[in-house]
């Protein structure tokens, strides 16, 4: 069995505002992921800049940032995504099967999030990071059109870890699915609101908020 984790910590100043799009995803199924709340807890400050020990990652910088090779974080969005909040993503490899647990402090309070796995690393445009990953990719998805059909675009052939922050800003959330192809999943995105399943809409969860390299 294999383990990663992965901690990032916001830090920054206020951002420009971006225009962002929203992502699309796969299968019929309207199945939602776990979701569970931990209790509230205090959130990160503007002084937490290292990882975590233990694990890798580093800390959220805003876009046009000058970037190294290491994993990079940025927030595109500081009131939903504060500066000060944390993310973590663990990911477990078992039998054929990942695990991807989420692990959120100091968000926007009591408010919705769509995350998903992507294809790319994250770029100080939102855009960067890419289509959602899909076990099974859509024959039909472009570049300019990715897809949004419930055959593909779903929780059951994507990773959507979509949460509801309690009123610290705090969510957990977990999934266990297929082995990711090695180098096809790149980054994290949390997203405006919870992921869409209607014909035409599913997958699409609003804008790009925040993004986190993640090599799974």
């Amino acid at each position: 069995m294999a383990t990663r984790r992965s901690t990032t910590v916001l830090a920054g100043v206020s951002l420009t505002a971006l225009v962002v799009t929203g992502c699309g995803s796969n299968d019929a199924s309207t199945e939602e992921p776990t979701v569970q709340t931990p209790p509230a807890s205090s959130a990160g400050t503007a002084t937490d800049l290292l990882p975590v020990p233990d694990t890798s990652g580093g800390a959220f910088v805003l876009p046009g940032t000058a970037l190294t090779e290491d994993e990079r974080a940025f927030t595109y969005n500081e009131a939903a995504v504060p500066v000060g909040s944390t993310v973590n993503i663990e990911s477990d490899e078992n039998d054929g099967r990942t695990t991807v647990t989420l692990d959120a402090t100091g968000l926007a309070p009591g408010r919705d999030f769509g995350v998903h796995v992507h294809t790319r690393r994250c770029g100080p445009a939102p855009a960067d990071s890419g289509p959602h990953y899909q076990n099974t990719v859509d024959p039909a998805a472009t570049e300019q059109t990715p897809s949004s059909d419930p055959a593909y675009a779903n929780p059951q052939n994507e990773i959507w870890l979509d949460i509801t922050t309690d009123p610290g800003g705090n969510a957990q959330a977990s999934t266990t699915d297929w082995q990711f192809r090695p180098g096809e999943a790149k980054s994290v995105v949390v997203h405006d609101q919870h992921t869409q399943n209607a014909p035409g809409r599913a997958g699409m969860a609003g804008d790009r908020l925040a993004c986190i390299d993640e090599d799974f």
